[in-house]
């Protein structure tokens, strides 16, 4: 099963990582346009759909990788049964709203898509097609914060969690 799971966080973020190719591409097209007098209709508007799928496929990768921003304030002053249950609680809490979180992402592409809700732009994209980046994002994020508590509920540290605690 863990095997699984790092697979499906890897292929996330190398997702991730073609959209940030992608979105360079678009970027140098525009740079390129503008120099040359062409102009690519709703060229802006993709490198912000890329833009936007980058952050939210790399999401899961990140947390994981224990790169998420963390305040350890709190959990730095407490000893070690302390930090233990505000750990189990942090992540239940993170595991409950980014499970809320893709079922509203997937709700939002799911009902652009039956509503036939394209861009105001003059592409006129529909709009499920870039949301779609930030559902499936959404959803492998919601899997590996639950994942994650049940790394910590099952007693084994997080890497978020040992690389905070190096820093005391």
């Amino acid at each position: 099963m863990r095997k699984t799971l790092d697979f499906l966080y890897d292929s996330a973020a190398a997702l991730a990582a073609l959209f940030m190719v992608g979105l360079l591409a678009m970027v140098l097209l525009s740079i390129i346009g503008r120099q040359l007098y062409f102009n690519i209709p709703g060229i802006d508007a993709y490198a912000g759909y890329l833009m936007a799928g980058t952050g939210f496929l790399a999401l899961a990768h990140t947390l994981k990788r224990g790169e998420h921003i963390r305040v350890t304030l709190i959990v730095s002053r407490l000893g070690p049964a302390g930090r233990r249950w505000l750990e189990r609680w942090a992540c239940g809490v993170g595991a409950l709203l980014a499970a809320l979180f893709a079922f509203y992402s997937v709700r939002l592409a799911w009902q652009s898509h039956g509503y036939n809700d394209i861009s105001t732009g003059n592409d006129a994209t529909p709009l499920w097609l870039p949301q779609l980046g930030m559902a499936v994002g959404a959803v492998v994020f919601a899997i590996a914060a639950v994942d994650e508590f049940f790394v910590e509920w099952n007693g084994r540290p997080l890497q978020a969690n040992a690389e905070a605690l190096r820093h005391e």
